[in-house]
């Protein structure tokens, strides 16, 4: 089978492509700037690399680009192709809790890509004020089934020694605030079906009221990013085989209590300091671990 033909005959060869979802701001918009800056002295170095930073607002995103190119620290540091260096920076539209936006990213990819891509950082998310099943509904949707979207959707793109790396959180860490039972489930969890059944009785239980009696917090962000770091440790033992094979590694972390929109600017980390996990998965010497749950750049228990 011939290969997709390239979308237009310009686009300068890059030797390593990478994505990052939720990047016009935050921590997302960090990941970013430090895969720029770190991307040179790391073991994928081995060329010119594009990231494509995506967001849902197509001149929040071009208006990230613009704060990169104009970034002191790049500039003096040479890292993107602007200032001599190697990393480019374009902006592509995708709201992740819309399933035909993902898909008509994941095929654009493909189609201007067909080479493959090689890290993909999940970082979108959304986290809402107030609780009722309104709430649990949007942000499940954005959070976990998005998140879950688009690395389905994403994975199969990556080629031999590549990374996928998903946003979760210590919120949803599995302490106290679920009943035994439940913990005991998200422990012994090993299919994404496993997980998704968690996140439904989740859901049922807020829309009848019984969340609290049933085990649940009342936390709609915690619980889906608890959904995140189980899934994630579930496609990851999916790929276990291919894995060994072609190197992909999948894994999942928490950037910290970073000071963002996110967290009302309550965080005690910078943007800067919450992307070196990130960036670490994505691009850094972790040897072959997969399927993890990461903070402080090792790997905790969850």
């Amino acid at each position: 089978m011939a290969p997709h033909p390239r979308s237009h005959d310009t686009m300068p060869h890059f030797s390593r492509i990478a994505a990052v979802t939720g990047a016009n701001k935050g921590i997302g918009l960090a990941i970013v700037r430090n895969l720029a800056l770190q991307y040179p002295s790391s073991a994928f170095n081995n060329g010119p690399l594009l990231i494509y930073l995506c967001a849902r607002d197509k001149g929040r995103g071009e208006d990230a680009v613009k704060t990169l190119e104009d970034d002191a620290q790049l500039k003096k540091a040479k890292a993107l192709v602007q200032h001599g260096g190697l990393t480019t920076v374009k902006y592509h539209g995708l709201d992740i809790s819309k399933t035909k936006s993902i898909l008509d990213f994941a095929g654009f990819l493909e189609k201007e890509h067909p080479e493959g891509i090689d890290m993909v950082v999940n970082n979108a998310g959304i986290a809402m004020n107030g609780f009722d099943i309104n709430v649990v509904k949007e942000t499940l949707q954005c959070n976990y089934y998005g998140t879950l979207t688009a690395t389905r959707s994403l994975l199969p793109l990556i080629r031999p020694g590549g990374r996928l790396v998903n946003l979760s959180s210590m919120v949803g860490h599995l302490n106290s605030k679920y009943s035994e039972e439940i913990r005991t489930a998200f422990a012994g969890s090993k299919t994404v079906d496993d997980v998704t059944k968690l996140m439904e009785s989740f859901t049922e239980a807020v829309d009848q009221g019984k969340e609290k009696e049933q085990g649940w917090p009342s936390a709609a962000y915690a619980v889906s990013k608890s959904g995140i770091t189980g899934m994630t440790r579930a496609i990851a033992l999916e790929v276990e085989e291919r894995r060994k094979e072609s190197g992909v590694l999948v894994n999942s972390c928490c950037p910290g209590y970073v000071n963002t929109d996110m967290t009302k600017h309550r965080g005690s980390k910078s943007v800067d300091e919450g992307a070196q996990t990130p960036v670490l998965l994505a691009c850094g010497d972790i040897g072959t671990t997969s399927g993890e749950f990461w903070q402080h750049e090792e790997v905790i228990d969850w």
